[in-house]
């Protein structure tokens, strides 16, 4: 079969690209000396065709390029891939298949594989799953100039079998900017690190932290042919972020091929005027913020005790930080407040500042709201004080992205502390020049951008049918175990629906609305002389043999799946509320009507 001549040339150039990109030319280059060298006697003064290809196949440079081209043969699976839009987030592991995805011929994109992954020695004694059977799995997150991906993911291993490819638009942000092709000098003004976060997930559902890692890219700017192979090693999070986790294998590659690279000299030098930057702006802060302590102590010298933190990492404060970050989106005056809780623990929350003066503390690990009304300490000692209801007890200092603010009233006790921040008697502030020169966006590239939101994953009506069903079987094994039978009132077990979608509305809006319907419903599905109890619940996560042990350790719940008498119905129902990245909000209701016996 012949092919038509525009065919054929473009076969010729996938092929030339190709053996250019595995410099097979180079190859047989060495493979030719050294066979001049060492295989052929001193009296041969030719080199036959024969010996070469010899040569190629014993070293196996021929196998080699004939594993990276790859054709396709069947003409219905082309004309059925040409009619699909795949992703442009996705690609499949082999470079020929980028004919078929998406890709603006007038941008720059940067592709990027993961080809595989080795030492994760934690395990090392894993098992190899069984076809079909569910394990613990590898899940890698990436985050680039606001943009997402996620890989398929895959059993946990010594050796985890990452093969996913994702490609990563490069383009400039700001307005007419974004239809131009950026050059490599352009590129390598482009800071932004690519962001790796390794999650695993059990085989409850669970998800945990693994490591997480910024990837600079731009090394591949000077790469020949513009790829570049890397070896990542991943660090562990908290306690363990000094111990490898494991090492993943990537492969960089500039699409469409770069007309010039940069010398390697060009790129070093860049970072290390980026790194002498960052530090000299941090060096900076450090300096002022010596400067800002030293005066705070002079103020009072009880405040050496207090806790003021202007550098602080961990896990409240992490929680914190995120949920403030959320409230200033809404547009609220927001700050992270650094305290203690009883017993003197060192504790971080969010307090928000009303227009109307309403103070208002929200901690992040529950999302439990209080209305703060201080005690003033010059009142009679007959007036009656509010009695707070918050777990605090102290507060050192609080912060967002552009204030930092002392605590420098008399006493640090919450219950007495005044949030009038305009008056420099009672908070400290810091200068805002000094933190927008380290947390603007953009101002170090230390601070990396924050990702997009993601769109839930979860299907609502399918997660809570299934965690409904699961919860059904539990219910009738623990009373099969106590010697009861199990019989469900579906009715009733759809009619607690409204009820919980009353409780998550009142949950996140404070409006309680829906309880008299739910009420009056229940009184004509409860026939005269029946008792009705219901029990609602609120979970954050999708276990459902989880949420049930819970529910046991509950008097009341526990009453109700193992009530005893005449007539006994059970109902149950579960209602899942999702959210972006997908958080979710479960909430389930247990109820039983039986006859009531004098």
């Amino acid at each position: 079969m012949s092919l038509p001549p525009e065919k054929a040339s473009e076969l010729k150039q996938i092929i030339h690209q190709q053996l250019l990109k595995m410099d097979v030319h180079g190859r047989i280059r060495e493979v030719l000396a050294e066979t001049i060298r060492e295989e052929l006697a001193p009296e041969h003064q030719q080199l036959s065709t024969e010996d070469l290809i010899r040569a190629l196949r014993q070293r196996g440079i021929i196998d080699d390029v004939m594993k990276e081209l790859k054709f396709v043969t069947d003409v219905n699976e082309t004309e059925r891939a040409s009619t699909l839009k795949p992703s442009t987030h996705f690609v499949d592991r082999e470079p020929p298949v980028l004919k078929k995805t998406n890709i603006d011929p007038t941008r720059r994109y940067l592709y990027l594989q993961v080809l595989g992954g080795k030492a994760f020695l934690e395990h090392l004694q894993e098992p190899e799953p069984l076809p079909g059977q569910i394990c613990s799995t590898f899940t890698l997150c990436l985050h680039f100039r606001n943009q997402r991906f996620r890989s398929k993911p895959v059993p946990c291993a010594c050796e985890p079998d990452f093969q996913d490819g994702f490609l990563l638009e490069i383009h400039k942000d700001s307005l007419g900017d974004g239809s131009k092709m950026v050059d490599a000098t352009t590129m390598l003004s482009i800071c932004d690190p690519v962001h790796m976060v390794l999650i695993k997930t059990d085989t409850f559902g669970e998800t945990t932290l693994v490591a997480s890692y910024f990837l600079e890219w731009r090394s591949v700017l000077a790469a020949e042919n513009g790829v570049t192979n890397v070896a990542v090693e991943l660090l562990g999070v908290g306690t363990e972020s000094k111990v490898s986790v494991g090492v993943l294998n990537i492969r960089l590659e500039m699409y469409p091929q770069l007309n010039k690279t940069l010398s390697s000299e060009i790129t070093s030098t860049q970072f290390a005027l980026e790194r002498q930057k960052t530090a000299e702006k941090e060096r900076l802060f450090l300096v002022y913020a010596k400067q800002w302590w030293r005066e705070y102590l002079q103020i009072r010298p009880t405040h050496n005790a207090r806790l003021v933190k202007i550098f602080a990492q961990g896990d409240c404060e992490d929680h914190a930080n995120l949920l403030c970050s959320l409230l200033l989106g809404f547009g609220l005056e927001a700050f992270v407040c650094v305290g203690t809780k009883a017993k003197g623990v060192p504790h971080t929350w969010v307090v928000t500042c009303g227009s109307d003066g309403t103070i208002t503390f929200w901690e992040s690990l529950t999302g439990h709201r209080y209305i703060h009304r201080p005690i003033n300490p010059d009142d009679p000692p007959l007036a009656e004080q509010p009695k707070p209801l918050y777990p605090y007890r102290t507060i050192g200092c609080i912060f967002n992205h552009e204030k930092f603010f002392g605590n420098c009233q008399p006493s640090d006790a919450v219950e007495v502390c005044v949030f009038d921040l305009h008056d420099a008697s009672k908070w400290k502030p810091m200068s805002g020049e000094a933190i927008k020169s380290v947390c603007a966006p953009g101002a170090t590239s230390s601070v990396p951008p924050s990702p997009p939101l993601c769109a839930s994953t979860i299907d609502a009506a399918v997660t809570s049918n299934e965690m409904e069903v699961q919860l059904r079987i539990l219910v009738s094994e623990h009373r099969k175990d106590l010697g009861l039978s199990t019989v469900w009132d579906d009715q009733l077990s759809y009619l607690l629906s409204q009820a919980l979608a009353a409780y998550e509305l009142e949950r996140t809006t404070g409006v309680s609305a829906g309880n008299e319907e739910f009420q009056d419903a229940v009184r004509r599905a409860v026939p005269d002389g029946h008792t009705f109890k219901g029990f609602p619940i609120h979970f954050v996560h999708r276990n459902a043999r989880r949420a049930f042990a819970t529910c046991l350790r509950s008097p009341f719940c526990e009453e109700i799946i193992c009530c005893r008498g005449d007539q006994v119905r059970l109902a149950v129902r579960v209602r899942v509320f999702a959210y972006p990245e997908s958080a979710c909000a479960v909430w389930i209701m247990f109820a039983c009507k039986y006859r009531s016996v004098l």
